[in-house]
């Protein structure tokens, strides 16, 4: 500040002088004004430098700065996000590929407890069905026994009251026997059952 104060002392000194002398109205340059006003614009321009620009300058750095670092930030936040967004496809493929093999595996398993369940039910069929002969043969076997034993009584029945006599030896039921056993009705074959 003395500077400003010696500059205004100085062109007040200047100012009284140029009234005192007093030279005409013509259009001079005075070399000593020049000097003056340049050294007044070069003080005024120092100080609005240091009290203005520099700041501003600092501070347009700054904001340069973080500018810079918020564009590297979204930088590195967009190629994180790509990067995010890449190894979810990526484990999303691998959920819906390890999915399709879950429910390959599933169904394979399930087609082979049907077929099994198919074979074990046809074998249960089959076996109850063998019994099913066997018990229907053995009811014939027995049925027959009865009607032959039943008609043998009648059949000797019948001759003894044509005859006139009671037939009742062992003789007369075995040729009762012979004869109903040449005259039976021939038992189906399996293959006629079915």
């Amino acid at each position: 500040m003395p500077s400003l104060a010696l500059a205004q002392g100085a062109s007040q000194q200047l100012v009284r002088l140029a009234a005192e002398g007093g030279e005409g109205g013509g259009l001079t340059i005075n070399l000593f004004w020049i000097v003056v006003a340049a050294t007044n614009f070069i003080v005024f321009f120092y100080i609005a430098y240091k009290l203005v620009l520099v700041p501003v300058g600092e501070r347009l750095a700054d904001r340069r700065d973080r500018i810079e670092q918020g564009l590297k930030d979204a930088d590195a936040a967009r190629r994180d996000r790509e990067a995010a967004a890449d190894q979810r496809a990526a484990v999303l493929a691998e959920a819906r590929r390890e999915a399709s093999d879950i429910v390959a595996r599933a169904q394979k398993l399930t087609d082979e407890l049907r077929e099994k369940g198919v074979a074990e039910t046809q074998v249960e069929i089959e076996r109850l069905r063998a019994n099913a002969l066997a018990d229907i043969d053995a009811e014939r076997l027995r049925a027959l026994a009865d009607v032959r034993g039943q008609v043998a009584d009648l059949a000797l029945l019948a001759a003894g009251k044509v005859v006139g006599e009671t037939m009742s030896s062992d003789r007369e039921k075995r040729l009762v026997d012979e004869f109903l056993a040449q005259v039976s009705v021939p038992t189906p074959s399996r293959s006629e059952r079915n």
